[in-house]
């Protein structure tokens, strides 16, 4: 089972091996759209993409060290609708990110959600740099609180809780941007609640600390023991399930944004996976996801028609 070193173990093996070259968190796929923009030096898209990508691949966001095999699968989608100036952008972000399954070769997805908030200058060949203590750029805060955001789900699916010092990274670059003009960073900014100070508020809120095991038991007990055990490990998945079941009962709207993450993330993971189980398991699974998830009540009717 993948697991990630403690800060003990890794200086034992790099005093007993050093000379081997360990790898940074993540593996991170960016691609930057613009095909909106009409007009403008095509480079400047190109220059952007090359430098978001090795400002998420490069920076040492941990005291870590991950080997190559454990770096985290992730997906930064950059849509560009909009260029408000020379060096000032706006448009969108989606980000994607997948955990490994033991004695697999499937990703489970953990995120797969848009930031419609995304507005940002960019200058060509100067440099990202991130300082954790100061809000410097909208664009550099955006991508650390988000690598935050992955890294500490990631953790959470390893071990209980296990992401909060990362979270709480995350609140600290909401926190320095309090006073910037770009939106998302705010309790008022975007609809309904959706944004980046929402996001980490609910993740660390001890009301919604539900949904942070769900992922938990849902990773290690559920998905990590499907090859070898998959009636208990269904059954173990069902259960986590009440975790988020719990937490929409005695939370509900407009504070949701948390629990929609996640359900949206995993649903079509959650259809495949009990579409094959027996009758009396579908239905339980049914009427949890349909009272979580209601607006996609129709789609999970998909599980009992299976046959």
């Amino acid at each position: 089972m993948l697991i990630r070193f403690s800060k003990y173990i890794v200086l034992i093996f790099l005093v007993l091996f050093p000379s081997v070259s360990l790898a940074q968190e993540l593996n991170c796929n960016v691609q930057v759209s613009a095909q909106r923009i009409q007009g403008s030096n095509r480079q400047v898209f190109e220059n952007m993409q090359r430098d978001i990508y090795e400002f998420m691949n490069n920076t040492v966001w941990t005291n870590n060290v991950f080997s190559y095999s454990e770096r985290i699968e992730c997906n930064f989608l950059i849509t560009l609708n909009d260029q408000i100036s020379s060096d000032e952008f706006s448009g969108t972000i989606q980000i994607q990110m997948k955990r490994p399954v033991y004695n697999t070769t499937y990703n489970s997805t953990i995120l797969n959600f848009v930031d419609n908030n995304f507005r940002f200058r960019y200058v060509e060949f100067q440099p990202l740099e991130f300082d954790p203590n100061t809000h410097r750029s909208s664009l550099v805060s955006v991508l650390a609180y988000y690598t935050y955001m992955i890294l500490g789900f990631d953790y959470d699916s390893f071990s209980p809780l296990g992401g909060t010092e990362y979270f709480q990274m995350a609140e600290k670059i909401v926190t320095n941007a309090q006073n910037a003009p770009e939106a998302g960073w705010k309790p008022y900014d975007g609809s309904r609640n959706r944004n980046r100070y929402w996001l980490v508020k609910n993740v660390l809120d001890k009301e919604y600390e539900g949904v942070r095991r769900f992922i938990y038991e849902y990773s290690i007990n559920g998905l990590d023991k499907m090859e070898s055990k998959i009636a208990e490990a269904r059954t173990r998945m069902v259960e986590s399930l009440k975790l988020i079941q719990d937490v929409y009962r005695n939370k509900p709207d407009p504070f949701m944004y948390l629990v929609q993450i996640v359900v949206e993330a995993k649903s079509e993971e959650l259809i495949n996976i009990f579409s094959e189980s027996f009758p009396e398991e579908k239905s339980r699974v049914v009427e949890i996801l349909s009272e979580i998830d209601p607006s996609n009540k129709s789609k999970y009717q998909k599980i009992t028609a299976a046959n």
